[in-house]
């Protein structure tokens, strides 16, 4: 197996003319102290140009490579041999070095180039770019150890390299060297001068005009170095990083990183069309892979095709999130934490996401959450500007305070799973820290819900505390400063970030207005509707492997009123025959209603009901679970309910007579989820259904609770 490894440089900057550099560079010829392995060198072939503009100089180095002795041995060697010529234009003021193995040239090829230009817009100023590539084809079998032994000079030596050209400049400085004259064709014959005068504006590196400098970049930035010979001067260059430019805004990366932030980018600007994302941006995917670039690259075009698809980049600018959000969504932004991280305050606890999701949808919530991660973006840059270190991700802080049974409606943590999701596949590496303050009872159970599907770096930096706990020591002073915290947490400072508060019923839409949304981020719904009618229940079947899971169900009753039943049966209901709906369709126009329950089953006998029967009104939301004793078939149903006549007066009521002439009133809409989870998962949300007792959820008259099934139905007017 072959494996190919490359490397590219950041752009060094020295401050100091290319001459100067040059007088520097020569020092570390024919052995350098400051390089231990590099034991000798000797010159193999010269040229000089008549004028002395041209020096060629080709070398044999040879090296003492840091190895296992067995490893030296195994391979015969004692020393590597490179050869390295190196091609001088004191005209250009450029020097290009070319590198390549002679020691065990058939089974590894390892080749370098390096160069020595002028800045682009400083002609006293040299930039220093090296790219490298490693081939190991075969070595006896320790191609890996070769590898890492490799790449471990290697990097090591690119650190080397600046120091090396730094003590030189210094020895000069101290033998009174701190100017090295420019070239200048000789003056001794006069053709000579002209000739060559004419060429000299064209020479690509001298003195570029100002007006080639890019709008809206630092001078940093545009370090349009031709990294070798044979590239096209011509044209726009491509803008490259330099060093200084990555330490200050993107952080402290090892040679390798940096190579595979540049080598990604330069992907990107050769295939990416449209909008290319910032540095810092291309950095979290390359973080969030560990640096394997082919990983990284994966996820960010996946990344990149989504943006694009929904119009993601403009999100901030265009899109104005409904009034519901910005009166019942409890989060904002609030100022920093200690590290200068932007700090995003939640208070999930306060939250009604149940009304949410169903004033909304999924989609716009997705969206909104969407705006603030871009948001948090922007934020991320600004903060590095502000505090002149880079800044790459944010501190959340959620508040729990409140949290209760209808925070764990599932479709609401199903969404909440999509929504994480998302944000983990688009966003990688941007959350600094969370800080979950005030967790309750329920919260462990919301946890074991959630945290599959959270990275693992990101787990890392979860920090949760119960009740009051952030107060004491090593909470949250020791991350955000005294004077921010906020006022619902004992602190000073008033926070803008809205009470939230249950929403309205209202404003919830029907199934029929979250099924039309606009765009589908999602192409399925949770809910499901289904229609009732007289005569003609809407069942659902449910199969049961392992005998203690619980039946959760969540449904809301948009027109009539139904009764909810549940069933058991030891057998298989026969899935409904065509020609039956077929007879049925005269009673039934559309909408989705089946019916397992046999004709000729007989309750009690074929199956027994293992809850008593729910009446439920027009309007009402239920929530219910219910504990299975056996395994086998359940069957949820959801049955017409026809009033009985008033009473009190044995006469009927006027709205009755009237209802019973609609056609209409002989069907009924039900909106409809329902899930099995295994009885560990859930038992501690049983405990704690029996606390909460807070404002968002009573249990109604109307709950049954059949002792020995455990069930519990919710009902919330």
């Amino acid at each position: 197996a072959t494996m190919v490894q490359k490397y590219q440089s950041p752009v060094r900057v020295y401050k100091h003319p290319f001459e100067l550099i040059m007088a520097a560079y020569e020092r570390r010829f024919p052995t350098c102290p400051l390089i231990p392995m590099f034991v000798a060198s000797d010159t193999v072939s010269e040229y000089k140009s008549e004028d002395g503009a041209i020096h060629v100089i080709e070398r044999r180095c040879k090296l003492d490579i840091d190895a296992p002795r067995l490893l030296k041995k195994i391979a015969g060697v004692d020393y590597v041999y490179f050869v390295q010529k190196n091609s001088l234009n004191r005209r250009e003021r450029t020097l290009h070095i070319e590198a390549y193995n002679e020691t065990f040239s058939n089974r590894v090829i390892i080749n370098e180039h390096c160069s020595y230009t002028v800045h682009p817009d400083n002609e006293d100023w040299t930039c220093f770019e090296q790219s490298a590539s490693l081939d190991i084809k075969s070595f006896f079998g320790f191609e890996s150890t070769v590898e890492k032994i490799a790449m471990k000079q290697y990097t090591s030596n690119i650190k080397k390299g600046k120091e090396i050209i730094e003590y030189y400049l210094k020895q000069l400085e101290e033998e009174g060297i701190t100017f090295v004259p420019r070239w200048t064709p000789p003056v001794a014959c006069k053709s000579e001068s002209s000739t060559s005068h004419p060429r000299r504006p064209v020479s690509p590196a001298i003195n570029i005009p100002e007006s080639s400098t890019k709008e809206g970049l630092s001078n940093k930035e545009i370090l349009n170095t031709s990294s070798s010979p044979s590239e096209p001067t011509a044209g726009t260059p491509d803008d490259k990083l330099d060093a200084d430019y990555i330490k200050r805004y993107l952080g402290d990366l090892t040679p390798m990183q940096e190579s595979c932030l540049i080598r990604l980018r330069q992907w990107l600007q050769e295939t990416h069309k449209g909008k290319i994302p910032k540095d810092e941006h291309i950095l979290r995917f390359l973080r969030a892979r560990d640096f394997n670039i082919d990983k990284a690259r994966e996820i960010l075009c996946q990344s990149l095709t989504w943006r694009k698809q929904h119009q993601v980049d403009y999100i901030l600018d265009t899109w104005n999130p409904p009034q519901v959000l910005q009166d019942y969504y409890a989060g904002g932004w609030h100022h920093h934490d200690k590290d200068g991280r932007p700090l995003y305050v939640l208070r999930l606890g306060q939250m009604d996401t149940k009304g949410l999701v169903r004033a909304l949808g999924e989609e716009a919530l997705l969206r909104y959450v969407l705006s603030i991660n871009e948001e948090g973006l922007r934020r991320c840059e600004e903060n590095t500007k502000v505090f002149g270190r880079p800044i790459s991700s944010w501190t959340c802080l959620v508040d729990l305070e409140g949290l209760n049974m209808r925070h764990l409606w599932r479709p609401g943590v199903k969404a909440l799973l999509r929504i994480i999701e998302v944000v983990e596949a688009n966003y990688p590496e941007t959350l600094g820290r969370l800080l979950i303050l005030r967790a309750p009872r329920v919260f462990p159970v919301l946890w074991t819900l959630v945290s599959p599907f959270i990275d693992d770096n990101t787990r890392k930096k979860f920090l949760i505390y119960a009740g009051n706990d952030y107060q004491g020591p090593g909470g949250l002073l020791d991350y955000i400063d005294k004077e921010i915290i906020p006022d619902f947490l004992g602190g000073e400072c008033m926070c803008e970030v809205p009470e939230g508060g249950l929403v309205p019923k209202s404003l919830y839409r029907t199934a029929e207005e979250l099924e039309n949304e606009d765009i589908k981020l999602w192409t399925e719904t949770i809910y499901q509707s289904a229609s009732v009618f007289k005569g003609a229940p809407h069942e659902v079947l449910i199969q049961i492997v392992d005998a203690s899971s619980v039946i959760t169900w969540d449904f809301d009753v948009c027109k009539g009123d139904i009764v909810f039943n549940i069933f058991h049966s030891k057998r298989a209901p026969q899935p409904p025959k065509k020609d039956s709906l077929g007879a049925h369709s005269i009673t039934s126009p559309g909408g989705n209603n089946v019916q397992l329950i046999d004709k000729v089953w007989q309750l009690g006998r074929d199956y027994s009901m293992v809850e008593s029967p729910l009446i439920c009104k027009e309007g009402e939301s239920v929530q219910g679970s219910h504990v299975t004793r056996w395994p086998g078939f359940y069957i949820l149903q959801w049955k017409f309910h026809s009033m009985p006549a008033c009473a009190t007066t044995n006469l009927p009521r006027v709205d009755d007579v009237l209802a019973s002439l609609q056609v209409s009133s002989h069907k009924c809409k039900v909106m409809y989820y329902t899930e099995v989870i295994g009885s560990e998962d859930f038992r501690g949300s049983m405990t704690s259904l029996e606390s909460s007792h807070s404002g968002f959820s009573q249990l109604s008259a109307a709950t049954t609770s059949s002792t020995q099934s455990h069930s519990s139905s919710m009902i919330s007017r």
